[in-house]
């Protein structure tokens, strides 16, 4: 049936207009190339809706007897929409010869144009002119090549759709045809039409095969399935015997295909959970031995799509979906442990925690691509399984904590992270937790996994013994205090050892030029580097960090030595063990200040962290406000990362509600008939399909706003006006184009040339056309769109002058694409931003000043005119106050990702000033966005008038 088709053939070119005539002196023509030109240009002709109806016995004269095979290809587009009947409504008289001819090609020596001849019957919906055809329809059935039956087949069908009394029988020849065929192609192709035409001799035939049903060739199998899915919704009382039959042939058959299809079937005939699960178990299976990707992600969508039909009776399959692992397809991977997670209870959570712990320790040894990223998605899995059930959490850390070392900066920090989670959450495991992660802290290397850890430090040792290990490993990563004599120290020690050694027999090493990071030539000892290197590696962790210029980490040093003193200090510890806490603690942060400002260190202290660790030291001095300072430190900002926790669950219970509410069904709902239905808010409908095939839209359109979207192209002393209507479709531009002839001559051979810039590409180029005087023609014109990126439309009309030589040109005016039609809102997590921030390329930095009455005020504004989602939790509910930081995030329609950060001052009695940081993947998104920025900034300028 789907090789039934209609051809359509687009005419580039109106204007060119040949008459009859013409046609038939260029039919005339010996030439076959001539003849071919010509039928083509009839064609599109009478495709644009002039008929040609004189034209039809000169095409039986001149073109019908060729032999050439692209004429004859032609011709038979001819007869498919050549005019076959006259006035009156009765058959031409030429057609007889047509008949004879089509005759002729059904009984042709040759296969291919008698199957040829069979496809174009189907095209055909004159009962006169087919009845005179059925007997050679018939005895084609019975010819000795398959591509002659098969085509025999659908024509004999379509012969008795047309008028069934031209082949009363047709049943009754395809029946007996099927049980004579050998054929996979024709069976299949004569199951199909004998279902649409008798449903009982088709339930005979599947009958009479159900022993046989294994040994059917896949495509007679997926036809029988077909036909079963389709006539179960007319027949619900056979649904079981159909899902019986449908079990047999998933469970014989060895093709992926049928196997699929059978398996969706049986999903729609049966809710029986055994079933189900033999649905589900096979598109697993499929999911795990087919090797294309796009194969294995649809299948497991389709598990997805079941497990919410059917919660709870796919669980037991959750190992099973884990194997596609395998895989090493990143996307494929992501998929699979994304369905997993779905159907984890506490009944079977151990044993995939085991199987994802074997998988992340087997990618700790092993160096495929995108190695580190896969370990990301194993951890932040294995994280949301702790988080769900408390009994697999402590093991689970344990694992983590032991492969950190391994693990990447990124993957690192996000086990940090979920420690984080897991301590705040599971008060009961955190003695053992904290004491694990201090015995694993020594083979850390990134200064951002130590922020992390020190902050969980800092934050929960609440037992003087937990406290005690912390200091004692926090001593000896620092090591010799103060940092900058021990420096001095080591240095003069050794270069007092080069002299030695100079002085001595040693040779001196050779030199060797060194490229320095601004591009210039150094030279360096490679014995020194040597020596220097090692000397680096054998430093405490946290003292190499700070010497190398991470005074961040100085600044979360400071404050966890703070919070530990603070915290013995409420648990009464006493007087000279916390005095010698506390002075060691100011020794340590002074240490850190003094050797910032030294040449010890790759470079300078910043004044952010200096001032951090100035306020510390600060504080552990400052008796008057103790009490304050210990609340500030030791409670406000734990309740705010509580806070943070209990924000994002609630979040995440209302989309999941959400989710269930919109999937879910009561008992006592009214049946909805979609065509009936006039409210446009009703579930799976945003407009009356009723209402639009009669002709009204209920989502009218404004016409004001079509106005504002009218661009001027050209003057009005132009010869030619031009004026588009620009709409925006989700991955396209279309130019609705007005001409005005506002001459009062006719412009021949007008035609209107688009060229783009960016990433747009010109889809169908305008036809050519001839305007009368002072008259209108109208233009449609595709654009189409690949990214969020400034596009730049431009173009010309040209047209014929008084001579045929001549021609005139009309510049027109650029169209500008407005990305923000594909920009919208989203939203990410903060590890996700912070990441997408370390990895794209470009930043465009946008300073501000505005006049604005708040902070509020501008961010609201900036979320409006750049369609981002602010991701900065109580940014836009919180208290008004003098400054304001804040990250926002969008996805354009192309899968392109935009950042911003937001860092803004109010002023007293003055404008609003900062800047804004926006990020992205390609330069033109951030370029883009940049503007919209600064447009609102200039939009939110007042201007103040003084005198009129």
């Amino acid at each position: 049936m789907a090789d039934i088709g209609y051809t359509l053939i687009y005419e580039p070119n109106t204007a060119a207009k040949t008459s009859i005539n013409e046609f038939k002196t260029l039919l005339e023509k010996s030439k076959d190339d001539v003849k071919i030109n010509t039928m083509k240009r009839i064609l599109i002709t009478m495709l644009n809706g002039d008929p040609l109806p004189d034209l039809l016995m000169h095409i039986i004269r001149f073109v019908m007897p060729s032999r050439n095979k692209e004429l004859k290809k032609l011709l038979y587009f001819y007869w498919e929409v050549c005019p076959k009947l006259d006035d009156h409504g009765k058959m031409r008289q030429e057609m007889i010869l047509v008949c004879n001819s089509i005759q002729r090609d059904l009984q042709h020596p040759n296969e291919f144009i008698r199957g040829n001849t069979l496809r174009f019957l189907c095209k055909l919906k004159e009962a006169d002119l087919l009845e005179t055809l059925v007997p050679n329809v018939r005895q084609c059935l019975e010819h000795r090549h398959a591509y002659v039956r098969k085509n025999a087949v659908f024509a004999l069908y379509s012969i008795h759709k047309v008028s069934d009394h031209l082949a009363p029988d047709a049943d009754e020849l395809i029946y007996r045809f099927l049980y004579d065929e050998s054929d996979a192609v024709c069976k299949r192709n004569a199951f199909v039409c004998l279902g649409d035409l008798n449903r009982e001799a088709a339930l005979q035939y599947i009958q009479d095969n159900v022993t046989l049903i294994e040994t059917l060739d896949p495509l007679l199998q997926l036809a029988f399935i077909e036909f079963i899915r389709q006539d179960s919704i007319q027949n619900p009382s056979l649904k079981s015997q159909y899902a019986q039959l449908v079990t047999e042939v998933i469970e014989s058959t060895s093709s992926n295909v049928v196997t699929y299809e059978a398996a969706t079937t049986l999903t729609v005939l049966s809710s029986s959970s055994q079933l189900i699960y033999l649905a589900g178990s096979k598109f697993v299976e499929l999911a795990t031995k087919e090797a294309d990707n796009n194969v294995k992600i649809i299948t497991l969508e389709r598990i997805k799509e079941l497990h919410k039909l059917h919660p709870s009776v796919l669980q037991d399959l959750s190992l099973e979906i884990l194997r596609i692992l395998s895989s090493q397809d990143l996307d494929v991977r992501k998929k699979a442990i994304d369905v997993t997670l779905q159907f984890i209870t506490s009944r079977n959570v151990e044993e995939v925690v085991k199987l994802l712990k074997k998988e992340l320790q087997r990618t700790s040894s092993s160096n495929e691509d995108k190695n580190s990223e896969y370990r990301q998605l194993l951890i932040n899995a294995i994280h949301q399984l702790a988080i769900r059930f408390v009994e697999v959490a402590a093991n689970v850390i344990d694992l983590l904590l032991e492969s950190m070392t391994d693990l990447s900066t990124a993957a690192a920090y996000e086990v940090i992270t979920f420690i984080k989670e897991v301590v705040e959450k599971f008060p009961d495991l955190r003695q053992s937790i904290l004491s694990r992660l201090i015995e694993a802290l020594p083979s850390v290397k990134s200064g951002k996994v130590f922020r992390g850890s020190l902050w969980i430090i800092g934050e929960y040792c609440m037992e003087d013994k937990l406290v005690q290990e912390a200091w004692r490993y926090i001593r000896s990563s620092i090591g010799e205090v103060p940092i900058l004599a021990s420096e001095k120290k080591s240095t003069e020690g050794s270069e007092h050892n080069d002299e030695d050694e100079t002085n001595g027999s040693v040779e001196k090493p050779k030199k060797r030029p060194v490229v320095l990071p601004d591009g210039t030539y150094a030279t360096e000892n490679a014995l020194t580097t040597e020596i220097k290197t090692s000397v680096d590696e054998e430093k405490p962790p946290i003292r190499r960090l700070i010497l190398e210029g991470d005074f961040y980490l100085g600044s979360v040093l400071a404050s966890t030595l703070v919070k530990l003193v603070l915290r013995l200090q409420r648990n009464a510890t006493q007087e000279k063990y916390l005095n010698a806490l506390k002075a060691e603690a100011i020794l340590i942060m002074v240490s850190i200040l003094r050797v910032g400002e030294s040449s010890y260190v790759e470079k300078k202290i910043d004044e952010d962290s200096a001032d951090r660790i100035f306020s510390c030291v600060k504080y552990l001095t400052d008796e008057t406000d103790s009490q304050l300072i210990q609340t500030s430190f030791l409670d406000d900002t734990k309740d705010a990362f509580k806070s943070q926790i209990e924000t994002a669950e609630l979040k995440k219970a209302e989309a999941e509600a959400k989710d269930f509410h919109e999937n879910a069904e009561q008992v006592d709902d009214s049946i909805v008939f979609r065509q009936f239905d006039k409210d446009s808010t009703a579930r799976g409908s945003n407009l009356d399909d009723l209402s639009l095939a009669a002709g009204s839209d209920l989502k009218k359109e404004d016409l004001s706003s079509r106005l504002n979207k009218i661009l001027q192209l050209t003057g009005f002393s132009d010869p030619i006006y031009a004026e588009a209507f620009v709409k925006v479709h989700q991955y396209d531009v279309v130019l609705d184009v007005l001409l005005v002839n506002q001459t009062t001559n006719t412009l021949r051979n007008l035609s209107v040339e688009f060229a783009t810039l960016g990433d747009l590409k010109v889809v169908d180029k305008p036809a050519t056309a001839n305007i009368g005087p002072h008259g209108f023609h109208k233009i449609q014109t595709t654009i189409k769109v690949t990214s969020a990126d400034t596009g730049v439309i431009f173009g010309n009309i040209v047209y014929d002058g008084q001579h045929s030589d001549d021609s005139t040109i009309v510049i027109l005016n650029d169209v500008h694409v407005d990305i923000m039609d594909y920009i919208k809102p989203a939203t990410c997590t903060e590890s996700t931003f912070r990441k997408m921030w370390n990895e794209f390329e470009w930043e465009n930095k946008i300073t501000i000043k505005a006049q604005m009455d708040s902070l509020k005020d501008y961010l609201e504004e900036m979320m409006k005119g750049t369609n981002m989602n602010c991701l900065t939790p109580g940014a836009i509910i919180g208290e008004e106050c003098q400054f304001l930081s804040a990250n926002l995030y969008s996805r354009s329609s192309f899968g392109e990702d935009a950042l911003a950060n937001l860092c803004i001052e109010k002023q007293s009695d003055g404008p609003i000033i900062g800047h804004v940081r926006i990020r992205s993947k390609g330069q033109g998104l951030a370029l883009s966005l940049g503007d919209r920025v600064a447009s609102i900034s200039r939009k939110a300028q007042k201007a103040n008038i003084t005198r009129v």
